[in-house]
């Protein structure tokens, strides 16, 4: 398997918080894809590439269901692609299908936030970084490829500056929780980094961490906790817009926060919020 197809397992399994089942149906899919290629690099791909490709599955005698899933699959992963700068057109704009990842995975309810939180035990660097990052995550919705990208410099007592998609920079505020286990953390066990451009977070080697090294983290802690429900990073960052919204927040600004460039994308947490209010009005209202 090549290295950016990897990596595109990686992103989708660490970043977009998919499950093993789910990642490991993407990777059976591509490599269908690759094998059909018979070499050729991926830059070398074209529309007409994709289209032998699907006739090449309907001859096989694919079902229209699997060959639209594999469809799918390649969309999203020429789009991974194009974002990461090894193409320089994005095919999966060639061809009409479902929108793919508009379903919001899990969220997590409040008190399963906090067990979740109080899991990383601080008297060592090691559970001091991790509880930062996990408070850290859960107060300002980043995504984990931004946590990692961030600086000492770029957080102080009140905002975090955030480097996102298309290199676009924003505010977000940070509450006080977050900020103490992020200061704790420095003061304690990065007392000798006196470079304010250096890396925020640091591996047990001294790297800088990765999102694979955040995913497996927060999944251990997960476990630990009790929590059944399947945990990434991203669930951090769904669980925190969606608390947001039910406590009254205004959509735009959780817009601004996200960092989402459409209002249609953050607008799916009000499905997921209405979804809990009718819920909620079924359970406990005397004539539902």
């Amino acid at each position: 398997m090549d290295n950016q197809l990897l990596d595109f397992l990686d992103y989708i399994r660490t970043e977009k918080g998919l499950s093993p089942n789910t990642v490991e149906a993407y990777g059976r899919d591509l490599h269908l894809l690759r094998e059909f290629l018979q070499g050729k690099r991926w830059q070398e791909t074209t529309p007409e590439t994709i289209l032998s490709f699907l006739s090449h599955l309907r001859e096989r005698s694919y079902a229209s269901s699997s060959i639209c899933r594999i469809l799918v699959t390649a969309k999203v992963f020429f789009r991974f692609l194009k974002k990461e700068g090894a193409i320089s057109v994005d095919l999966g704009r060639y061809f009409e299908t479902p929108k793919v990842w508009q379903l919001i995975p899990e969220v997590l309810s409040l008190e399963e936030v906090n067990e979740l939180l109080a899991q990383p035990k601080t008297d060592d660097p090691v559970g001091s970084r991790d509880k930062a990052i996990l408070e850290l995550l859960y107060a300002t919705g980043m995504r984990v490829s931004e946590l990692c990208q961030l600086r000492i410099c770029d957080l102080n007592d009140t905002f975090v500056k955030v480097l996102g998609k298309g290199k676009k920079e924003r505010v977000i505020p940070v509450g006080k929780q977050a900020i103490d286990a992020v200061d704790q953390y420095l003061s304690r066990f990065r007392t000798h980094s006196g470079d304010e451009n250096g890396p925020l977070f640091l591996s047990s080697r001294g790297k800088p961490i990765n999102r694979l090294l955040v995913w497996e983290r927060i999944k251990g802690y997960a476990r630990s906790a009790g929590i059944e429900k399947e945990v990434s990073p991203h669930t951090l960052r769904h669980s925190f817009a969606t608390h947001l919204l039910e406590n009254g927040a205004d959509l735009r600004l959780i817009q601004d926060m996200l960092g989402h460039e459409d209002i249609g994308t953050t607008d799916r947490y009000t499905h997921v919020t209405g979804k809990r209010l009718k819920s909620a009005f079924e359970s406990f209202h005397p004539r539902p």
